[in-house]
């Protein structure tokens, strides 16, 4: 954990604390594994090869396995906040991977083909995401992934009873305004109620950035 920063939102304190360590059991599965396989297979279809990825939020690594699958040999790193998530995704990846604690405390020293964040930022303070977004576009080299909830404009609603913990919004629009070198690559969503391979109901969106 990065010791310069403290934990100075109830969100970030929310999920490294009691909750985040309950929710790896929750999102731990042979059947997410499949399922991410075909989310990334499809969300990912136009990027080409891709031999390094770094994900915000990583948790245990569920969407760096399937990544790992896709495109053998990738390099991966993540920035987790949970102890308990961070130590298990440090025996898939390497501990020298990865970042314990928040994505706000994160600089990047290197960058990546792939940037992702999938359902994470919608559970950031609004207030942290200007910073998100900075981490997200310095992070990537050529590749921006956001799999999150969207609405067209911002909302907070509540999260398994808790409030001010899930904000919906157009979080690649947003990212798309703030960089005016980013386009939009091809986007998408994924049901809940897919008969083969559900996820949550998210808006997938893939940006690239068009260089210097």
């Amino acid at each position: 954990m990065n010791k310069d920063r403290e934990l100075v939102t109830p969100q970030e304190q929310f999920w490294a604390g009691e909750f985040g360590t309950d929710y790896i059991d929750r999102n731990r599965s042979d059947m997410l594994l499949a399922s991410n396989l075909a989310f990334f297979s499809k969300a990912l279809g136009r990027s080409g090869p891709i031999a390094s990825c770094v994900e915000i939020g990583a948790n245990v690594g569920m969407n760096l396995r399937a990544l790992k699958l896709l495109y053998p040999g990738i390099r991966c790193s993540g920035v987790e906040i949970n102890p308990d998530a961070s130590r298990e995704l440090a025996g898939l990846i390497g501990e020298k991977h990865v970042f314990h604690g928040s994505i706000a405390d994160r600089q990047a020293n290197e960058q990546a083909d792939l940037a992702l964040s999938k359902g994470v930022l919608i559970h950031l303070n609004p207030d942290l995401l200007p910073i998100a977004y900075q981490r997200l576009y310095a992070a990537s080299s050529r590749l921006i992934l956001i799999a999150e909830y969207y609405n067209p404009t911002p909302v907070a609603v509540s999260y398994r009873g808790h409030d001010q913990r899930l904000f919906k919004r157009d979080f690649a629009g947003e990212m798309l305004d703030r960089y005016p070198d980013l386009k939009l690559v091809d986007y998408g969503f994924c049901y809940r109620r897919d008969p083969a391979f559900p996820q949550d109901d998210i808006n997938w969106f893939l940006l690239e950035r068009s260089g210097d």
